[in-house]
């Protein structure tokens, strides 16, 4: 097995720009090639940010609702939290906690709601989507590993189907998906359905991920 304990470019980044994981570096490559978020409260709403029918903020304009699943340590919801400021409302869960290093209170706001649990228990997926409809899916969920790559995937796409799952109960029209899979076994299927519930779908592997790994991520861009 790789050994991934050693820090490489993109960590040592992480750790100087204040995210506990290096795969913030994914969800920016891919926001920034896709448009997965708007400008934010400095340059107004982006490409993927038309108008929601969610409550208004104090200043009169919906949040930009967006639902992490798998969201521990928390690099994915520090960025959305960062890009977007008070103009979002985050959801998110993960079996594990969010790492505090970095978040300076941000996790604590009024407009982050996070859940300890399994994102598959039924509890779970009630209390997230009671919190939509969301504008952006985001999930870098992956399945505890066994160094055993047919195990794997296959557990990875268990997880991705439960990702779909909320995209199709809790994402609005026009809504967006970026969705982490292990490479292998069925993946071609949970493309296929990304293109069913998408105007478009695509594989897209950001720099950031390492080169040893079988990992890629599908997009799900306009929810039909």
């Amino acid at each position: 097995m790789a050994n991934y304990e050693k820090l490489d470019h993109w960590s040592l980044k992480a750790q100087k720009e204040g995210y506990p994981a290096r795969s913030v570096y994914k969800l920016k490559e891919m926001d920034e090639k896709f448009g997965l978020l708007p400008a934010g409260r400095a340059g107004g709403r982006g490409k993927s940010g038309a108008d929601s029918g969610n409550q208004s903020t104090g200043g009169g304009r919906s949040p930009f609702r967006v639902l992490d699943l798998g969201a521990a340590p928390g690099s994915w919801s520090l960025y959305a939290l960062r890009k977007l400021g008070s103009d979002i409302f985050l959801s998110a869960a993960d079996l594990s906690p969010l790492s505090r290093q970095y978040d300076k209170g941000l996790f604590d706001a009024d407009n982050v709601f996070f859940i300890q649990g399994d994102i598959t228990a039924a509890e779970t997926r009630e209390a997230l989507i009671s919190h939509g409809p969301y504008r952006l899916l985001m999930s870098d969920a992956a399945p505890a590993t066994t160094g055993n790559r047919s195990v794997d995937t296959l557990r990875s796409l268990g997880l991705a189907e439960a990702v779909l799952d909320y995209a199709e109960a809790a994402l609005e029209k026009g809504g967006n998906l970026a969705l982490k899979v292990f490479q292998g076994g069925d993946t071609a299927e949970i493309l296929k359905r990304i293109r069913e519930l998408f105007k478009t779908g695509k594989s897209f592997k950001p720099a950031a991920c390492r080169s040893e790994s079988f990992e890629t991520y599908y997009l799900g861009l306009d929810r039909r």
